[in-house]
């Protein structure tokens, strides 16, 4: 006898698309194999209106809505609805308007790691601003097994489950010599290159990006993504720095660099340093809790903890042995299609939500 299929609602408060709605696009597909039948509901704002259309031609029902009270008549033909919110103080809203029962999916970077400053402060202003209003959710998602452990120790929430998140292997895959020549030919990437994918804010530390690109200017870095410090950043780049803006072709740009650099002070699980490591891409990255989940130094990729001359140090000496670089490339693919795939994902997020709503 056939089970009839579990239905979710995901609702979010995004005015624009970041990492957490991408998810949802990519995850809600693969998800229907596994009993999953999922619509979205997210701001009628002129920043979704392309995401909308994204999701409309994966055959994803998605509501546009003005008022969040619009949506709680969905919810009576669901079984889950599960949140997500931009804001602080952001979940109080969803517990008052719409019935439940919910869900809280986190994407939080839950702590920013900057030397000199004092952890427990930053929780502290995590958990007035959001942990609080989480925990009023009956069950909580996160995407990293750190930050499943960090949320029980520190706010409160006992009943939190991880699903790491996963990437497309097919779409971010390394390229063979002949397409890897001719993309580097297509991009005019001549020297040693470092691609830097990320969002131009302060958790992502470009700032250092600058200071690491000065202090080897014998190799080129390529910024993808825009945000608040792009024209800081144009006005201290050095020559060797290109700036390419928002693009659509990341996959190509992956299996095109030589490394990617995220020297980010904030993360759970980044999807840019998995879709790096699927495309055979190594990753030099800050050492901090999220990262080391993804990468083993040496093998992956390098973690770096002493900032500016740590990074330098490592970008010269991965230009200089290319033998390495290439074994860490094949291992950066290995280990995503040991336990970070799409298909991965799909599948566990589909189980927690079927196990919640089983009670």
């Amino acid at each position: 006898m056939m089970t009839a299929p579990l239905k979710v609602l995901f609702v979010t408060d995004a005015p624009a698309v970041g990492g957490s709605e991408v998810y949802l696009r990519e995850l809600i597909p693969p998800m229907r194999e596994y009993g999953v039948q999922a619509e979205v509901a997210m701001p009628a704002a002129p920043g979704t209106a392309d995401f909308r259309e994204q999701l409309a031609a994966r055959q994803i029902p998605v509501h546009a809505y003005h008022q969040l009270q619009d949506v709680a008549p969905l919810e009576s033909r669901l079984d889950l609805t599960v949140l997500s919110s931009w804001n602080a103080l952001g979940y109080r809203k969803y517990y008052q308007l719409l019935r439940g029962p919910f869900v809280s999916l986190i994407h939080d970077q839950l702590m920013l790691h900057i030397p000199g400053l004092p952890q427990d402060i930053y929780r502290a202003f995590y958990g007035v601003l959001q942990a609080r209003d989480i925990r009023g959710a009956q069950h909580v998602i996160t995407v990293s097994n750190w930050a499943a452990a960090y949320l029980r120790r520190w706010h409160g929430m006992p009943d939190v489950r991880a699903v790491p998140n996963g990437v497309d292997t097919r779409k971010f895959r390394p390229a063979d010599p002949a397409e890897r020549s001719a993309l580097r030919r297509e991009y005019s990437f001549t020297r040693f290159t470092v691609l830097v994918p990320a969002r131009m804010s302060i958790e992502k530390n470009h700032p250092t990006v600058m200071a690491v690109a000065r202090a080897v200017p014998e190799l080129d870095f390529v910024l993808v993504g825009t945000g608040y410090l792009e024209g800081a950043l144009r006005a201290i780049a050095t020559p060797n720095v290109r700036f390419f803006g928002k693009r659509h072709d990341m996959p190509e740009l992956y299996r095109a660099a030589d490394v990617a650099l995220q020297p980010t002070i904030a993360e759970n699980q980044s999807l840019a340093t998995l879709e790096a490591l699927s495309s055979g891409t190594p990753v030099v990255t800050n050492d901090i809790p999220a990262q080391r989940e993804l990468i083993d130094f040496g093998r992956e990729g390098l973690l770096i903890g002493n900032g500016v001359p740590g990074y330098a140090a490592a970008l010269r000496a991965l230009a200089s042995h290319p033998a390495q670089l290439a074994r860490m490339g094949v291992k950066a693919r290995q280990s995503v299609l040991r336990g970070h795939t799409l298909e991965q994902n799909a599948a566990a997020l589909a189980l927690a939500l079927q196990q919640i709503a089983a009670g």
